[in-house]
């Protein structure tokens, strides 16, 4: 096996991007504990633009000038990627679980971006991606109910899992996007300008709150969290899942987020001392079934995109061969 075009794959990048943001469910929930919502949002995503500005000075091709419209393009997906999506999800970490999270989301975000392109004509759905589509909801049901969600909290966590949607809305949108925005700019630095534009307006929202906020008594375990959260889950997952778009399309890309609720129960195990029932098990277990189905026997895009094309001299100017997510 050549080792390189193996960490080169599209589908391998998307599933490291997947334990990323996997395991960010629970360190956000982590960070809403300490400061409020609003804060966390900013200082992951501040954090996250600012590695992304660092890794454009020291490995962007500084010959190559971005068109002012796509510039102006991917500053917009930003808007809708990461201010709203990160401001609903972080506000919905302030009332409901972060398992509430790790499975609403990841769940409803390709189911929307699926729906999304079949009632446009873009993808057509053949039986395997509709049955893997099928079996990925009913595995994340299974798990619900034996998470016990529906039998503990009240309005708040209802008003947190209705915010966790919305944010679901918001990322199939981005998605949807995504790959026109790569189609005139290369793909670390379509992040950054999405990632700056979000962290400005988070930033924005934040500012009334940050007043409150005791930051010499925070403990340090909490800024090495936060750090996690802006390089890891922040700068490295965005720019892998926007190779992936690129690569595959945005809506085997979106399937690949059916792994995600795995890895947030395990992380939320560890880290937040949440219990793993046999019904929990058993739902991840078809939930993967249908992931894995939905990715390998679905209809894939037969045309390369611009991302695909430009691949190799991407990774020759970075210097990386695509070993990013190291």
């Amino acid at each position: 096996m050549d080792t390189k075009r193996g960490l080169s794959s599209p589908y391998l990048q998307l599933l490291m991007t997947m334990v990323l943001w996997g395991s960010a469910f629970s360190s956000s929930k982590a960070v809403v504990e300490h400061i409020p919502h609003s804060v966390g949002a900013f200082v992951r995503f501040g954090g996250g633009a600012i590695t992304l500005i660092v890794a454009v000075r020291l490995f962007g091709d500084r010959k190559t000038r971005v068109p002012v419209r796509d510039a102006w393009r991917a500053a917009s997906a930003g808007v809708l990627g990461v201010f709203a999506y990160n401001g609903f999800f972080f506000w919905g970490l302030s009332k409901a679980p972060s398992l509430d999270a790790g499975i609403l989301i990841p769940v409803m975000s390709p189911v929307l971006t699926t729906t999304i392109l079949l009632a446009t004509g873009k993808e057509r759905a053949g039986a395997a991606r509709i049955l893997g589509l099928v079996l990925g909801v009913a595995g994340a049901a299974i798990f619900f109910v034996g998470a016990g969600g529906s039998a503990e909290g009240g309005s708040s966590r209802l008003w947190g899992d209705a915010l966790f949607l919305i944010s679901a809305v918001c990322w199939a949108g981005y998605t949807l996007v995504g790959s026109r925005v790569l189609s005139g700019i290369e793909p670390l630095r379509a992040t950054t300008y999405a990632t700056c534009a979000g962290a400005v307006l988070l930033g924005v929202f934040a500012a009334p709150d940050m007043a409150e906020v005791r930051w010499s008594e925070l403990p340090s375990g909490l800024w090495l969290n936060i750090a996690y959260l802006a390089i890891g889950a922040a700068a490295i997952a965005n720019l892998l899942y926007y190779r992936g778009v690129g690569t595959v399309g945005p809506a085997n890309a979106s399937l690949m987020m059916f792994t995600v609720p795995v890895v947030n129960t395990l992380c939320a195990t560890l880290l937040l001392g949440e219990s793993f029932g046999r019904m929990q098990g058993a739902g991840a277990a078809v939930l993967l079934t249908g992931a894995a189905l939905a990715v390998t026997q679905g209809k894939l895009p037969r045309r390369k995109t611009a991302l695909a094309e430009q691949a190799p001299a991407v990774e020759q100017d970075m210097g990386v061969e695509s070993d990013t997510a190291r």
